[in-house]
C-alpha cells in the first residue's frame, strides 16, 4: 500500500425492533449528519461515497437510489452502491483511496429487517437449482453447523449459551444495541440452537468516514489506520464445505496481516453463538484478547450494517485509546460463506 488510511470517524443508529415510522431514508439522515458532524465536513467536501444495502430486504428494486436522498442531491457526488454489508463498501472506498483520485470518503449502510420474514428472505442467497426449492431457513443452516461443531466435540450447549451471555453481559454498556445485560437463553429454535444463540431482528444504520494521509490526521487525534483489509469467499454449496472450519476467513486474515502481530481487540461479525466458535479458531483468537466488547452481532444484527459496525466498533476503540491493534471482521452468506478481515491500529503514543 502507498497510502495510509484510517477511519476517523463512526456513527449508527440505536437499533430497535422496529422503526416503521422512520423510511430508509429518516433512518440513514441522522447517522450522516453525525458522521460528518464529528469531522467538521459536508458533504461538498467528500470525494466519494459508498453504500451497502439490499434491494431484498426493502423489496423493491434500486432501492438504495432513494437513500441517497439522504446525503444530498446538490453538489452532485462520485457514488457507488454494493448489494452487501456496508464492509464491502467500505472495501471499495478503501481502494478508491489508494488510487490517490480523492482524499476522503463516506460509506453508510443500512437494513430494515423487520417488514419482512428475515429467515425466509435469505433463503433467496442460496443456489437456486439444489438448496433454494427445499426453503431451508438461515437458522435451520446455522443450527447444521452448530451441530457438526457439537458432533465434532468442539462446543456444547452449555458453551454456546456462555458465548451468548457474555456478549450481551458487554452490550450493557453499549447505548446503540437491541438487547443489552441479561436476556433469558430460551427455547429451542432449531436444534441445538436456543433464542439466545440467534441474533435480534431488528433495524439500524451505520457510517464511517475514512481519509488518508495528512487529511486523516487533520480530522482525527487519534486516527484508526487500516493496516491491511482482504476479504474471500467459499464454495456456494454446503455440502463441499467443511462448516466447523473457515478457511476463507484464516486466507483473509493471512492477507490482511492479522497473523503478523498480536490483536488486543476483536469485533467478530458472528450472528449466531456456534460462528464465533469457527471464528476464534480461525483467527487464533486466545483468553486474552477482548472479543465483541460492544456486544457484538447478538446484541444488535441490523442485516446489511452489522460487519461495518464491527469496523466501526473496533476503530472507535483505538480511537479512545481503548485498544492499540484490533481485527474487524463482517460475514455474508450461509454458515459463514463470505469473510473479510481489516486489521486496524492507532498510532504509537
Amino acid at each position: 500500500m502507498t497510502r495510509e488510511i484510517a477511519v476517523v470517524a463512526f456513527a449508527q443508529t440505536v437499533h430497535r425492533r422496529t422503526s416503521d415510522e422512520f423510511s430508509e431514508v429518516e433512518m440513514v439522515m441522522p447517522v450522516l449528519h453525525e458522521v460528518l458532524d464529528r469531522t467538521g465536513l459536508k458533504a461538498a467536501d467528500i470525494g466519494f461515497t459508498c453504500s451497502g444495502s439490499s434491494d431484498y430486504l426493502a423489496g423493491r428494486a434500486f432501492s438504495f437510489t432513494l437513500a441517497l436522498d439522504g446525503v444530498g442531491a446538490w453538489p452532485p457526488i462520485s457514488e457507488s452502491h454494493v448489494e452487501m454489508d456496508g464492509a464491502w463498501a467500505l472495501y471499495e472506498a478503501w481502494t478508491k483511496l489508494l488510487t490517490g483520485e480523492t482524499d476522503t470518503a463516506l460509506v453508510y449502510a443500512y437494513g430494515k429487517s423487520s417488514p419482512g420474514a428475515v429467515r425466509d428472505v435469505l433463503t433467496r442467497q442460496l443456489d437456486p437449482y439444489y438448496l433454494a426449492p427445499l426453503w431451508p431457513d438461515s437458522v435451520a443452516l446455522a443450527a447444521l453447523q452448530a451441530q457438526a461443531l457439537i458432533d465434532a466435540g468442539e462446543t456444547d450447549e452449555p458453551a454456546l449459551a456462555a458465548v451468548a451471555a457474555r456478549n450481551r453481559a458487554a452490550a450493557a454498556d453499549n447505548p446503540h444495541a437491541q438487547l443489552r445485560g441479561p436476556v433469558p437463553h430460551g427455547d429451542h429454535v432449531v436444534r441445538p440452537l436456543r433464542t439466545g444463540d440467534c441474533p435480534p431482528v431488528g433495524d439500524g444504520a451505520a457510517a464511517v468516514i475514512l481519509a488518508a494521509g495528512r487529511r486523516a490526521r487533520e480530522l482525527c487525534a487519534r486516527p484508526a489506520w487500516i493496516r491491511g483489509i482482504d476479504h474471500r469467499i467459499e464454495a456456494h454449496g454446503l455440502g463441499v464445505r467443511d462448516l466447523t472450519d473457515s478457511p476463507s476467513t484464516r486466507l483473509a486474515a493471512e492477507r490482511a496481516g492479522a497473523f503478523e502481530q498480536p490483536v488486543d481487540t476483536a469485533e467478530l461479525h458472528a450472528p449466531f453463538t456456534s460462528q464465533e466458535i469457527v471464528l476464534r479458531k480461525a483467527l487464533r483468537l486466545g483468553d486474552d484478547v477482548a472479543v465483541n466488547p460492544s456486544g457484538g452481532a447478538l446484541a444488535a444484527h441490523p442485516i446489511m450494517a452489522a460487519g461495518l459496525i464491527r469496523v466501526g466498533e473496533a476503530a472507535a476503540r483505538i480511537r479512545r485509546g481503548d485498544s492499540r491493534r484490533a481485527l474487524a471482521h463482517a460475514t455474508s452468506g450461509p454458515c459463514l460463506q463470505q469473510n473479510l478481515v481489516a486489521v486496524l491500529e492507532g498510532d504509537p503514543r
